[in-house]
């Protein structure tokens, strides 16, 4: 009998299972109840998958990981999760890079590649959340990429590192400043961002690497006396607590003693690989090597940390060689037994699946390079992400979603749970089949008529679309064909963008956020426009050369590209192609089985498909920097007041009242501009620079107003 624990997930949603839900529910959580391993949600696009596995997860009552294919995807489901649970922690979990290069040597042309990347600072902090999250509550949602089976670092010597401060604790302001810059927190004497603190007076200011708010930690004496949660910009106490948690600024952790230990570990590898590659007469690589570990291990002992720490971290925790890393995994809940207590959803798992059992072999590839050549330890193979058998042992409880199960989802699965009817009665898309090449009107009978082509007729079928008020998806065989084909469109007058994978993770939400609002009425993609993606408002899609058979133009592509023009009831899907290719066979013949099996449901219960109307929300709006946000707040605040002191007469005689609105407006910004201009220069002579830095910061959001 299961045991009955605490509800701690609490769904909120103004609808109620329908279509095909109820039982696609019931049958999950049996089979979760009943202690199934692996389970299949095989639900059509548009059915709401992502509402049945929250009512599964709140029924389930467990910590959950949903696991995407791609960023754009995980940001969609952790902003839906987020509508679902408002109450709970729920996270999105990515890589942190908005540009990744990974060390490597191309031995045929003798070139050394450094690691360069571009972190983005956002969201390294949302992964800081998550992590603490996991480690300090029972209601959380990690929604992440496959990144989650990479490396992280110990929950252990994470948890360990805590620190906890509370009013009352006695300890010294220096002791204090000390234990921060052991957990990584850089200190600084300017603003203070993310992982950083600042010493000013009785206190200290520190920002959390998690947070995008400050805490002023006061103290009298040796003693804390005060812990004041601060806006960092506008310096505006929000609250004030008795005690605080601060976690380290990095995953990467460890204590004096492993350390120390890690240090004799590594030297000793290194003396061993050293006598190997003398041996071998390799004394360039000898040299190579010994260079490099020795710079890193000077870093280790005197900061605790160097660039590219993570290829020590089996020294730095203590594993065996070859044992499998510590990984976000590592920081769900555990029985005392050792076995997860978590569940995990592998979203639109045909594709995520695959993904997570290559990370593997593409990275000690590489990883064999660099060792063999002298530019990394024999150790660094094992900081890697995690083999497929490894990350089954490690999560438990899994279901598969996904509208295209593949053959691995269907042997795999105990269970297998069907979800085609959906709640708003809408039906699959009608399928039309067109030619992809212009016909030759100089052997055209007189009765017949000219064909324009996949390009001018896609043009004219997205004409009548966009007047109909609806939005349009072609999609393409390569990106250059997507930008191209994007350019093509706004020369014809037509709103248009790309989207492919060359664009970053927060402006790929951004487009497709644009484009639900309408801001544009056509998205070109290639392959990035298939799984999870919630349009409604796409009316059309058009799948161009879909007769080239191969990985883009398969059946399982096919049928989910399809699948995105199943939220409007209006929904087409036009085919361009000179032959029936058995990919296109199959997909058109899934689909409208599909469609009858729909159509005769509503018949019997009498209802008419309607498109869905879902509200347009963004990640990124969440992820906005603190610092634009508070900006702004600030200026329409004063631009607000300085109205008001105008129309009461408090303002001087001006003559504002006289202009036109934009006018005014105009006027407004420029009288601003010059009280600011005068506190700024006033704030420079007092060596007050933060609030030099933040009046600066307003002028030109200012000016940027005016020019609109």
């Amino acid at each position: 009998m299961k045991c009955m624990e605490k509800k701690v997930f609490k769904l909120q949603s103004e609808y109620k299972p329908a279509g095909d839900q109820p039982n696609a529910i019931k049958g999950l959580v049996e089979g979760l109840d009943q202690g199934l391993r692996k389970q299949t949600l095989l639900g059509v696009t548009g059915s709401g998958k992502t509402f049945t596995m929250a009512n599964v997860i709140a029924e389930h009552n467990k910590p959950t990981l949903v696991i995407a294919h791609n960023k754009t995807l995980a940001a969609q489901l952790a902003q839906e999760y987020r509508e679902f649970f408002p109450d709970a922690a729920v996270h999105y979990f990515v890589s942190y890079y908005d540009f990744y290069q990974p060390e490597a040597y191309l031995p045929t042309s003798d070139t050394y590649i450094e690691k360069d990347a571009s972190i983005n600072e956002e969201i390294d902090r949302l992964r800081h959340a998550s992590t603490q999250a996991l480690l300090i509550r029972r209601d959380v949602i990690i929604v992440a990429s496959v990144s989650c089976i990479y490396g992280l670092g110990s929950p252990e010597d994470y948890k360990e590192q805590n620190l906890q401060i509370s009013v009352g604790t006695k300890i010294q302001k220096i002791e204090l400043m000390r234990k921060l810059i052991g957990n990584h927190f850089e200190r600084t004497n300017a603003d203070v961002g993310s992982a950083q603190f600042r010493a000013v007076g009785n206190r200290v200011d520190v920002v959390p690497v998690s947070e995008t708010y400050m805490y002023q930690i006061f103290f009298e004496g040796d003693t804390i006396s005060r812990i004041a949660v601060v806006d960092p910009v506008s310096s505006k106490i929000l609250e004030e607590v008795q005690d605080i948690f601060l976690f380290p600024a990095k995953h990467f952790m460890t204590n004096e003693s492993q350390k120390a230990k890690a240090i004799k570990s590594i030297q000793a590898e290194l003396k061993t690989q050293l006598a190997k590659f003398e041996k071998e007469g390799k004394l360039l690589e000898a040299q190579r090597l010994k260079r490099r570990t020795t710079y890193d291990l000077a870093m280790i002992k005197e900061i605790g940390y160097c660039n590219g720490i993570e290829n020590y971290s089996r020294h730095l925790s203590g594993k065996k060689p070859g044992e499998a890393p510590e990984t976000l995994l590592s920081y769900f809940p555990h029985k005392a037994d050792g076995t997860p207590d978590f569940l995990t959803v592998i979203d639109e798992s045909h594709v995520t699946v695959p993904q997570l059992g290559g990370m593997f072999a593409g990275d000690q590839s590489r990883k064999k390079t660099l060792i063999e050549f002298g530019f990394r330890l024999p150790s660094a193979a094992d900081n890697r992400p995690l083999k497929y058998p490894e990350f089954e042992e490690r999560v438990g409880q899994v279901i598969y979603t996904t509208a295209t199960p593949s053959e691995y989802e269907r042997k795999e699965s105990e269970k297998i749970v069907e979800q085609i009817i959906r709640p708003t009665g809408l039906i699959d898309p009608e399928i039309i089949l067109r030619p992809i090449l212009e016909s030759n009107t100089k052997h055209q009978t007189p009765n017949t008529t000219s064909y324009p082509g996949q390009i001018q007729d896609f043009i004219a079928e997205t004409e009548k679309t966009i007047a109909r008020g609806f939005r349009v998806i072609a999609t393409t065989l390569t990106k250059k064909m997507a930008e191209d084909l994007s350019v093509y469109l706004k020369d014809k007058k037509i709103k248009a963008e790309y989207l492919h994978s060359d664009i970053k993770t927060i402006e790929r939400i951004q487009i497709l956020t644009q484009f639900r609002r309408g801001e544009f009425d056509v998205i070109v993609g290639v392959n990035l426009l298939r799984e999870g993606l919630d349009l409604p408002e796409v009316a059309l899609i058009g799948i161009l050369d879909a007769d080239k058979e191969g990985f883009l133009r398969s059946e399982t592509s096919l049928i989910q590209t399809i699948g995105r023009a199943a939220r409007n009831s209006e929904g087409r899907v036009i085919l361009y192609a000179d032959k029936l290719t058995g990919s296109m066979e199959r997909a058109i013949g899934e689909t409208n089985r599909r469609r009858t099996i729909q159509l005769e449901y509503n018949k019997k219960h009498g209802i008419t498909p309607k498109t869905i109307l879902k509200q347009i929300k963004d990640i990124t709006e969440q992820m906005e920097s603190r610092h634009a946000k508070a900006v702004n707040s600030e200026l329409d605040l004063d631009i607000e007041l300085f109205k008001k002191g105008v129309k009461a007469g408090k303002v001087g005689k001006s003559k504002l009242s006289t202009l036109s609105d934009e006018d005014r407006d105009k006027a407004v910004y420029e009288k601003i501009i010059k009280i600011k201009e005068k506190e700024m220069n006033h704030a420079v002579k007092e060596l007050d620079f933060e609030t030099a830095a933040i009046l600066r910061d307003e002028i030109v959001v200012l000016r940027e107003r005016m020019t609109k």
